[in-house]
């Protein structure tokens, strides 16, 4: 019988293979060896698509005759600098005496075309292939995802999605890029006075350049607009409250032209006259109209996939999603947690029915004890399957990220800010065995005259899950909702004794002005949130898992996006505070994009690419299909660039973006 080849992603994943199988193995120049098994490494890619020129040396020349350029089959090459180790692999997976290859790379998309490029290369013929497909790097799950791998073949669909990726990525990066690049690099190079302009186009990268310009653009625009809103202070002295007006049916300004909202004038001369009103009789008092008490549960949140991880390290440490991806795909490796390239917020039935072994296994993580022995109380471990935190039909390749329980040997040899984003992970792991936070609201409305003026307070009443997380009581964002106030509860105790009917006397009424605020920038947590939800900033977690699956990139793939954005000088990112703008180029960029291929910034349409991919690793529509429409989109977008005569325009566009960039003159200084 011949031997077993099991083929990784890179050395020290192959070493975790060699481990669990317990082979003894000789080292070998780019593989291990045993009796039994051969056990060898990718190091990341070792091919990749060739360039046009490879076609034809004429297309080394960019010219505008020679574009749209989409070549009938796709040629591949060994990438130079790994050709060395490309020869090993490739002569293992040729050798006779293997007869069975355990494919154990990356269990994903960009996983799976790396092992099929290198087999296409390899022209591997008559070997029985199996894909080991697992969800963390522990011994345990190792050894079930060789148990159960399954034929290759399984995976052919999500192979055709992988090449079908990489071929749009390609066609369009090759001919938009040097389409735009002959049609309008020299009008910008001209502008900003410099050498060359290459204009670098991409499927994913100009679509997130588009939101990132737009929404500088809003800011830029934005004119603030005063309002005034007139405030009510109820009670006897030393135990007053604030009540607000608003405009509700039965005010004398219910619907009026004068109103900024509901709850504000657009002139202060119009709240000072609605004082005057009120303010006629002495003294003033109003009436308790209602008091509505009720508790208010606030659920543990889901789990973290990858973008509400980079998100929340975004928030909390001040990194970039790219460097939370490197430290958790290195807490990975290291066995601390599940895999991280994940869209799933949510776990598998089959791994909730063992999750006592994640939990036994964090015992040994001391800052989770305290935790995990109230959890043992609760036995909310034992129902966890029948909780939204497990949801099949939710997880497509893998489950949220979760800590595993084990290679805690591992963790004191941690960098802190690692071990601070292990204990994120940890902690909101185990805020989904914990019982909701539980706020006790009172709503009060009282009125002068037939004006009404509202108040609400709300109390931490039981801590529930935020014990655990990490922010007991603390508001988060986004929480602070219809006035609610968090109030001290000493003071709340004497709010519950109030009584509807009862007359209070008003010790003041005030004008308080407020300001419009303009939109927030980005910053690099909420912009890779802002591209999983295809464009949209949603802050609610329960609708962002409503429109799931209809995101710009993949979970794999955003940071990298974002991080080329920002090596071109596309945008900049504020280190510091990781808020991401545009540099004068990326809008020159954006303006060039606008006016010839508009449809590249559009998040929806890029989406909708992305989920055409989906289909296809779902069976659902053929690559063929999937081509013959990318084809089109390529050829007719060349086409009306060519036709467009448009530099003219640009010019005036260029003059708009760089007015936000010229410095401003210092006094003393006549401007030339």
């Amino acid at each position: 019988m011949g031997k077993s080849l099991y083929i990784a992603e890179k050395p020290s994943v192959a070493q975790e293979f060699a481990k669990a199988l317990k082979i003894r193995a000789r080292r070998g120049d780019g593989y291990l060896e045993s009796d039994e098994a051969v056990v060898t490494w990718c190091v990341g890619h070792l091919v990749t698509m060739s360039y046009p020129e490879v076609y034809d040396p004429g297309l080394k020349k960019w010219s505008l005759e020679t574009l749209p350029f989409i070549p009938k089959e796709f040629k591949y090459e060994v990438i130079p600098a790994v050709a060395k180790q490309f020869q090993i692999v490739s002569g293992l997976l040729n050798r006779k005496d293997v007869d069975r290859i355990y494919v154990c790379t990356d269990s994903g998309r960009e996983g799976e075309y790396i092992y099929r490029l290198v087999e296409q290369q390899a022209n591997v013929k008559g070997k029985e292939r199996r894909r080991v497909w697992i969800d963390s790097q522990t011994e345990e799950e190792i050894l079930r995802g060789i148990r159960e791998a399954k034929d290759l073949k399984e995976y052919d669909n999500l192979s055709a999605s992988a090449y079908l990726r990489a071929k749009e990525d390609y066609l369009m990066g090759i001919n938009f890029s040097r389409l735009l690049t002959l049609k309008y690099g020299n009008s910008i190079s001209n502008y900003l006075k410099t050498r060359y302009s290459a204009i670098s186009v991409g499927r994913v990268m100009t679509c997130v350049l588009g939101m990132v310009v737009r929404r500088e653009r809003e800011i830029r625009e934005f004119v603030e607009t005063p309002f005034y809103r007139v405030v009510s202070t109820n009670g006897e002295p030393g135990e007053t409250f604030e009540g607000e007006w608003r405009a509700v049916k039965g005010s004398r300004w219910f619907e009026s032209f004068d109103l900024y909202k509901e709850n504000g004038f657009k002139e202060r001369k119009k709240a000072e006259e609605l004082i005057a009103y009120l303010s006629a009789e002495e003294p003033l008092t109003c009436q308790i109209i209602s008091i509505e008490k009720k508790k208010e549960k606030k659920n543990p949140p889901l789990l973290f996939n990858l973008a509400e991880l980079q998100n929340e390290c975004s928030k909390r440490f001040k990194i970039s999603p790219d460097e939370t991806l490197r430290i958790v795909q290195e807490l990975y490796e290291k066995k601390l947690v599940t895999y991280p390239r994940t869209d799933a917020r949510v776990l598998s039935a089959a791994v909730a029915k063992e999750i006592h072994k994640n939990l036994n296994g964090l015992m040994k993580y001391e800052p989770a004890v305290p935790y995990l022995k109230e959890i043992v109380g609760f036995g909310s471990h034992k129902g966890l399957e029948k909780t939204r935190y497990v949801n099949d039909k939710q997880i497509t390749d893998h489950y949220a990220v979760i800590p595993t329980g084990q290679g805690m040997n591992e963790l004191h040899s941690l960098p802190r800010l690692s071990s601070q984003v292990y204990d994120v992970i940890v902690r909101r792991f185990l805020s989904i065995f914990y019982p909701p936070a539980v706020y006790q609201k009172t709503a009060i409305v009282t009125k002068m005259k037939e004006e009404s003026f509202f108040a609400s307070f709300k109390v931490l009443a039981e801590e529930g899950y935020l014990k655990v997380a990490g922010i007991p009581g603390q508001k988060k964002d986004g929480e602070k909702k219809d006035g609610d106030e968090n109030t001290d509860a000493a003071f709340f105790q004497k709010i519950q004794t109030l009584k509807k009917g009862m007359t209070l006397p008003v010790q003041a009424l005030e004008i308080k002005e407020g300001k419009t605020t303009p939109p927030k920038r980005y910053n690099s947590g909420s912009m890779i949130l802002a591209m999983e939800n295809a464009g949209q900033l949603i802050e609610d977690e329960d609708l962002r898992a409503q429109i799931k699956g209809s995101g710009i990139g993949t979970s794999a793939t955003r940071g990298e996006i974002l991080k080329k954005l920002f090596n071109i000088e596309y945008l900049a990112l504020n280190q510091k505070t990781q808020v991401v703008t545009p540099t004068l180029l990326g809008e020159m960029i954006f303006d060039v994009v606008e006016h010839s291929i508009k449809s590249l910034l559009n998040p929806e349409l890029t989406a909708s690419w992305e989920k055409g991919l989906t289909y296809v690793a779902d069976g659902e529509i053929t690559p063929d299909e999937y081509m013959k429409k990318l084809d089109h989109f390529i050829v007719s977008r060349t086409e009306g660039v060519k036709a467009l005569y448009n530099q003219d325009q640009l010019r005036s566009c260029y003059d708009r973006a760089a007015q936000a960039y010229r410095k401003p003159v210092k006094e003393g200084k006549s401007a030339k």
